[in-house]
């Protein structure tokens, strides 16, 4: 299999997995058992892929990163937002 079909699959799965959480958080207004901890160190993690994805020039590596950016900053400002409200 091309290893640029296995990498954009990747891509598609590990991103596309965030967006039931997203859906959720949304929709029962509720992020309490979502660690906080564990969401600033991954958009962290995120963020050095897309640097890195820059630097090395590879537009999927971006794209696909920046996409779980998004939507795991909807989680988080929903965690924030949320819990606050509780």
């Amino acid at each position: 299999m091309n290893p640029s079909l296995i990498g954009s699959l990747a891509a598609l799965g590990t991103t596309a997995a965030f967006l039931p959480q997203v859906v959720r958080v949304w929709r029962t207004r509720s992020a309490h058992d979502i660690s906080l901890t564990m969401y600033l160190l991954f958009i962290a993690g995120v963020a050095l892929w897309i640097v890195y994805g820059l630097q090395i020039g590879s537009m999927p590596v971006v794209v696909a990163n920046g996409v779980t950016l998004v939507l795991a900053l909807a989680v988080l400002v929903g965690k924030l937002r949320f819990d606050r409200a509780d």
